[in-house]
């Protein structure tokens, strides 16, 4: 894994890659507020024994995808910013981790965006949902916060990123949704983003408090519910009945004795 991330940044210009093979949740790794930007897709759903676990780690938990992200906070200088990939429990788990995690994020961090990505942009290795955190660290972890870092959240409702969602993920026409993630962050406003019922709106730190720091996106969107009409039932038969035999009187089709044509007689004469 090393040496293919050595030949990864190479290959991308970076002639003298730094990389250190350590295990940043160990008690071994003492680094903190070091790092200006973490781009980070750490391993999901994993856990830790609770005596490797690095004691500047205050989370009660040995889940992995929170002692990550609560690792990379500390790892960001103040003004740092990170984007990290987080499975969609994150978002709203109610044990007492997760909240504190979030509360993290949103009191001590400005939360600027939450990007949720359909399920299948890991298959075929995985089929968990995920989501994108954009954060930037204001308060450290023993400051006292005299006053919450975030105001307002993004929400993004990714549908597609360029490839299908099965397994195969085959390249499709376009790139999806990601440029217009990128453009219309960069354009977001408290002004204009304020329709819950499309792909991307901003929600205000308060409501996300009154939300016990729920931060999934279904929680704040509004559901669109479109009026459809339909026929009467006996119009329905009528048409069904017409398919089967075409235009017949009345009398013939009372004739028939049985077949498809009998029963949907039969039903007609009950709904009607």
């Amino acid at each position: 894994m090393v040496r293919l991330g050595l030949m990864n940044l190479m290959m991308h210009g970076i002639d003298e890659p730094n990389i250190d093979y350590k295990d940043t949740l160990s008690k071994s790794y003492t680094q903190e507020a070091e790092y200006d930007i973490i781009m980070a897709n750490p391993p999901f759903t994993g856990s830790i024994d609770k005596g490797d676990i690095n004691e500047n780690l205050q989370l009660s938990t040995t889940k992995s995808e929170l002692l990550f992200v609560e690792n990379i906070y500390r790892l960001l200088k103040k003004g740092g910013t990170a984007g990290v990939i987080v499975p969609q429990g994150v978002l709203f788990g109610s044990g007492k981790a997760f909240k504190d995690l979030r509360k993290i994020l949103v009191d001590r961090c400005d939360l600027e965006a939450v990007i949720t990505l359909p399920s299948g942009v890991f298959k075929p290795y995985a089929g968990v949902s995920t989501a994108i955190l954009l954060f930037t660290k204001v308060w450290g972890p023993k400051d006292k916060v005299d006053k919450p870092a975030t105001q307002q959240v993004w929400f993004y409702e990714m549908a597609a990123d360029g490839y299908s969602l099965d397994d195969k993920r085959t390249k499709q026409e376009g790139f999806g949704d990601l440029q217009d993630i990128v453009a219309k962050f960069h354009a977001r406003s408290v002004i204009t983003d304020t329709d819950r019922t499309a792909k991307y709106f901003m929600v205000p730190r308060r409501e996300i408090e009154a939300e016990d720091y729920d931060l999934s996106l279904s929680r704040y969107k509004e559901d669109v519910f479109e009026e459809v009409h339909y026929d009467a039932p006996d119009v329905i038969l009528d048409r069904l009945i017409q398919a089967e035999v075409g235009d017949v009187e009345d009398a013939d089709l009372a004739k028939v004795q049985s077949g498809i044509v009998r029963e949907l007689l039969e039903l007609k004469g009950m709904v009607v």
